[in-house]
């Protein structure tokens, strides 16, 4: 079975589960490899009071046996200490007095097409799921991804670059991705960072919520990951559906992304070149490292937009489904920023769909046989400017 992963919970229930298949035996994989990223997930100015009462840490059910991958399905829980207040609300079996339905659907959220669509009078039934906790299980995965792709020399960093009206170059914050968790707000300036953290300072005594724009990088992916054959196999349509995915993202873009609209080609194609090594090089890379649906040797960067979250404090308008009329919806406790956090979700799914990629290419049943695959082709490539290679 490929590289890939599911995930089943619920915002409030007894915990988030994530199941990997597709794991090569004889990885290293310790529990510390998944739960620094769910730590970085839960950090960044601006997030709200559930990650004072959350300290996300997986459980291993399956798949890992003294501290290696088995190849068989990767099993991992992650408990949700919220939980106990909420197994009422939330409990698997029947209750003898259920709760009162929510019939406010939130402006912004899944709700009202989740209610239509499933054919629920209880939102709760929706926005448990829909919730972006979901994203814990999504990150435990890419820990597990990154994990793998660090064994062949592949890291993946983000930075964020834009929250709300403040900014930095993005080429700029893309040059810092390994440095940005050292700020609050993963802003690889420090300058910005201050200006950042005052612009969330502000729309949270508004009772309010900032978006923001950040990148990710992927170095050291080697050339030909993905594949122009088909279009299911295209590795820049699969990582931008992968970001897209995350919640509350609203666009995507591949290296200098919709920039390449104002410029003539020869200004954003990457050239060609030959090293005093006798490597072949790129003079830019304004093309994000992918051509033609694949790697191309340089580094992989995705930038991406997302919107302030919906969830906030302040009451907007909506209709109550249950009385048929205009109502205000509910406060809630919310995030003033969660753009940080989403910087470390989008690193995930980066890191899933290269490792996808990467087995596709080398195979996937032992990391032995798959680094040979590894060394024998980049032998092979290294040879090309020489013209000497197949």
């Amino acid at each position: 079975m490929k590289f890939s992963f599911s995930t089943s919970g619920e915002s409030h229930g007894p915990g988030e589960v994530t199941l990997v298949h597709g794991v090569p035996a004889g990885l290293d994989l310790l529990a510390e490899d998944v739960n620094r990223d769910l730590a970085r997930r839960q950090q960044g100015y601006g997030r709200g009071g559930r990650q004072k009462i959350e300290t996300d840490k997986i459980e291993f059910l399956g798949g890992v046996r003294h501290g290696y991958t088995l190849g068989a399905p990767i099993a991992m829980l992650v408990r949700n200490k919220d939980y106990a207040k909420w197994e009422h609300k939330m409990n698997p079996a029947p209750v003898d007095d259920p709760p009162e339905d929510i019939t406010l659907p939130r402006p912004g959220h899944a709700d009202l097409a989740g209610m239509q669509k499933y054919a629920t009078g209880d939102l709760r039934n929706i926005l448990e799921r829909s919730s972006a906790r979901e994203t814990v299980a999504r990150v435990a995965a890419g820990g597990v991804a990154r994990k793998l792709l660090s064994e062949f020399g592949i890291r993946v960093n983000s930075a964020v670059y834009r929250i709300g009206n403040v900014a930095m170059d993005k080429i700029e914050a893309a040059r810092g991705v390994r440095i940005s968790d050292e700020s609050e707000v993963r802003c690889p300036d420090p300058e910005t960072t201050e200006r950042m953290k005052s612009e969330i300072d502000d729309a949270r005594y508004a009772r309010d919520a900032l978006g923001g724009s950040f990148v990710v990088v992927a170095e050291g992916c080697p050339p030909g990951l993905g594949s122009y054959v088909d279009w299911r196999d295209k590795l820049d349509a699969r990582l931008a559906a992968a970001v897209m995915s995350v919640n509350a993202i609203k666009g995507v873009e591949v290296g200098i992304g919709f920039d390449v609209a104002r410029h003539r080609s020869s200004e954003v194609q990457d050239e060609i070149l030959l090293g005093e090594d006798g490597a072949l090089t790129r003079a830019s890379n304004r093309l994000g490292g992918l051509e033609g649906g694949m790697t191309n040797g340089e580094p992989v960067v995705i930038s991406a937009a997302m919107k302030p979250i919906s969830t906030i404090a302040k009451q907007l308008r909506t209709v109550d489904l249950a009385k048929g009329e205009a109502a205000m919806g509910f406060k809630e406790r919310a995030d003033s920023c969660a753009v940080p956090a989403a910087a470390v979700i989008a690193e995930a799914m980066v890191a899933v769909v290269l490792a996808e990629a990467f087995l596709d290419k080398f195979g996937q049943d032992n990391l032995v046989d798959i680094r040979a695959a590894y060394d024998a082709y980049i032998e092979r490539i290294s040879k090309i400017a020489s013209g000497s290679a197949v």
